[in-house]
């Protein structure tokens, strides 16, 4: 009877055991590369461990890229392996990603798009909704900045410019009256990167054109393409920018720009602490931050890059998932991560939260920039996309190619590709 009543007992906590097992949630997070800051994603997952017991979280590294990134996830993902849960992108891939039937739709989640996205910044809208359903949620943001020399603006006595014909006349005004010959009025990327991709759409945006519409078709307006292609060449005849800015790459606009060579620099969000930073940045106190300038008539726009949060179409945790994904999409989060990691924040009222403004001041003129962002053409096939644009980009102001060459070939590749 004893023996009887011990095995019982055994039983019991066995089974207690074995509930305790099946009760708890493992969940794998590919958390990116190091500029994602995967440490303060881990403090994230720990407040939301600390709130939920019954759910692990393990993160994963890795890819200092996000072309290395892709490339992983692509591997895994066509394995259709379900040993990673949720997963960070780029923010071009959500319609690549999820034409390949690697995202887990979160409708059924987070609700309608209208719903679920109400609250974040409206280029997410167009970023995150693919075919009408949910299929991201946006962690954090980055987007191209005109960043300009306050002190000499202030110094000439010049407002900030809001064309890109009062820009290259206040950059030659500047110039002229400092007589230095090393001095560039506007530093744009001009080689065949991703970044040129953003130096054709930036005047073409500002014409209040469209690349695409709702359901990613090609709506390319030629005579608005050349015309701003043709902006970009003037004002190198003028010269505002320099002659081999066929070749300028990311950190070229950076780093002259922060020796003091640069009036006016189009560049991403993490530059500025380069400018405010670094031991040998000479325009450190004397940065300002504005709307990019649009084409007389138009209105400023400007390209928006950064980060969302998926779930695998093969995770076998997808509600435990979607749930953990909201949390990192929530306010609080993008407060935490603006406030400790200078990361840009999805919502529009995190830009003037008192706590946040405290740690990073600049972000204060950073939400009158992010209000006009814009998303890189919506597609499946981005890489093509990307392709086309930046090669033929970088060749027109080459002067390889004729503008109108160059937007017929445009054209000519991406009417196969954005249908």
């Amino acid at each position: 009877m004893k023996m009887s009543r011990r095995l019982s007992v055994l039983a019991l906590a066995g089974t207690l055991f074995a509930g305790s097992a099946w009760a708890q949630t493992n969940l794998r997070v590919f958390s990116g590369g190091n500029n994602q800051r995967p440490d303060l994603m881990r403090k994230l997952f720990d407040r939301y461990e600390a709130a939920n017991p019954g759910v692990k979280i393990q993160i994963e590294t890795g890819g200092a890229t996000s072309d290395l990134q892709r490339q992983y996830l692509s591997t895994v993902l066509n394995a259709k392996d379900p040993a990673i849960d949720i997963f960070l992108i780029d923010i071009v891939n959500p319609a690549q990603y999820f034409s390949a039937g690697w995202l887990e739709p979160l409708d059924a989640y987070v609700g309608a798009p209208a719903t679920a996205l109400k609250a974040h910044l409206p280029v997410y809208m167009t970023s995150n909704v693919v075919n009408g359903k949910v299929a991201a949620l946006p962690g954090f943001a980055d987007a191209m900045f005109m960043y300009y020399r306050r002190d000499l603006l202030e110094k000439h006595k010049i407002a900030e410019p809001k064309t890109w014909d009062e820009l290259a006349a206040a950059a030659q005004k500047i110039q002229k009256a400092e007589g230095d010959a090393n001095l560039q009025g506007l530093s744009i990327q001009g080689a065949p990167i991703e970044g040129a991709v953003c130096t054709f759409l930036l005047p073409y945006w500002s014409q209040g054109k469209e690349f695409n519409d709702a359901a990613g078709r090609l709506t390319l307006d030629k005579p608005a393409a050349v015309k701003g292609l043709n902006q970009w060449l003037g004002m190198v005849d003028q010269g505002v920018i320099k002659r081999n800015v066929a070749e300028v790459k990311t950190p070229d606009t950076v780093n002259e720009f922060k020796a003091g060579q640069v009036i006016f620099a189009i560049n991403w969000s993490w530059a500025w602490d380069r400018f405010k930073d670094d031991a040998d940045s000479k325009v450190k106190g004397k940065v300002g931050v504005m709307p990019l300038p649009a084409m007389a008539g138009g209105r400023s726009a400007t390209c928006v890059g950064g980060w969302q949060w998926a779930v695998s179409a093969f995770s076998r945790n997808k509600p435990a998932a979607a749930k953990l994904v909201q949390f990192m999409a929530a306010p609080d989060a993008s407060r935490f991560l603006a406030a400790e990691g200078a990361l840009l924040p999805t919502y529009a009222e995190v830009y003037n939260d008192p706590e946040v403004l405290k740690n990073v001041p600049w972000f204060k003129d950073a939400g009158g920039v992010m209000a006009f962002g814009r998303s890189r053409p919506m597609s499946a096939r981005y890489g093509e996309v990307s392709d086309a644009v930046r090669t033929t980009t970088s060749a027109v102001l080459a002067r390889t190619k004729k503008p109108e060459e160059g937007v017929d070939d445009i054209e000519s590749r991406l009417r196969r590709v954005m249908r």
